[in-house]
């Protein structure tokens, strides 16, 4: 608020009986005296500011919408189990995984983040002392484990004495080779009476396969076998004939050509005579 202070001269003229009452004397208008006089003038100067924020909270109070509950729902094509163009909707059972699944996924993480970590150390200090961890990357890197790698893998159904005499190596060190390309899964083994024949093992034979192979490292029974596919001697006279060998040699390789499943036998007037059977008659010519 602001006052301001205006002086002026204010004339004003007494009444003549007042004026010789109080001076005793009559005396013309021109006489009359002039007192100057003061009015204060006061102005008010509004704070503007205030008034600003009385109306805007005045206005808040009043646009202020009062406390409401609210219901939000999904869109038509948002609900769980509604369709959406009137298709068929199945509703599957939702699983949830419990927390402490996911603590142990990443336990098990942090696990073999440093396998690498402790394994590097181990595989320093046998490199001092002269021994080496074979594994998969480095398993054929050994010159004799190498060379029996590769007979094996030329030779499939070989046996364990034909590895021997093929590297001439101590059975001992072979054996030993043998089980490392086994633990490696380089090579499978594959029991044959009572031998043991060693395959490559890359799912390249199948049963049937094996079969064969392992009836071809004979070579008398492989002659047999190939005779019999020429068609030219299918009874055991004419394959102890064409041999040379007795009968009693070729009904014993018979048996266990028959005992495989390569052989069938077939029952013509007295006599019997041999066919390959339908189902290895493909294998046999491949590998013949």
């Amino acid at each position: 608020m602001i006052t301001m202070t205006l002086e002026y001269a204010s004339i004003y003229t007494l009444p003549r009986d007042m004026w010789n009452r109080e001076h005793g004397s009559s005396k013309s208008m021109e006489n009359q005296s002039v007192e100057p006089r003061t009015t204060h003038l006061v102005l008010h100067y509004i704070n503007y500011r205030r008034l600003y924020l009385l109306c805007f909270f005045s206005l808040f109070i009043i646009l202020t919408a009062e406390a409401t509950e609210y219901i939000v729902l999904p869109a038509p094509g948002d609900e769980f189990g509604v369709s959406v163009a009137g298709e068929d909707v199945q509703i599957v059972e939702d699983t949830i995984e419990p927390y402490w699944h996911f603590l142990l996924w990443l336990a098990i993480m942090n696990i073999l983040s440093v396998v690498d970590i402790l394994v590097l150390p181990a595989k320093f200090l046998f490199a001092i002392i002269g021994f080496r961890i074979v594994d998969k990357r480095n398993v054929l890197d050994n010159p004799s484990r190498d060379n029996i790698y590769a007979y094996i893998k030329t030779n499939p159904g070989t046996c364990f004495s034909d590895v021997v005499k093929s590297t001439d190596l101590n059975k001992g060190t072979v054996r030993y080779h043998i089980q490392v390309l086994e633990s490696q899964n380089k090579i499978e083994s594959y029991k044959d009476g009572g031998k043991i024949r060693y395959f490559q093992n890359n799912s390249m034979y199948n049963e049937k396969e094996k079969k064969v192979l392992v009836t071809f490292q004979s070579t008398m029974k492989q002659r047999i076998v190939l005779e019999i596919l020429n068609g030219k001697c299918n009874t055991n006279v004419a394959l102890t004939r064409k041999i040379g060998i007795s009968k009693g040699t070729v009904s014993q390789h018979m048996k266990n050509l028959k005992d495989t499943g390569l052989i069938e036998e077939i029952m013509r007037g007295r006599g019997i005579i041999y066919r390959i059977n339908n189902s290895y008659k493909n294998i046999v010519e491949r590998y013949r």
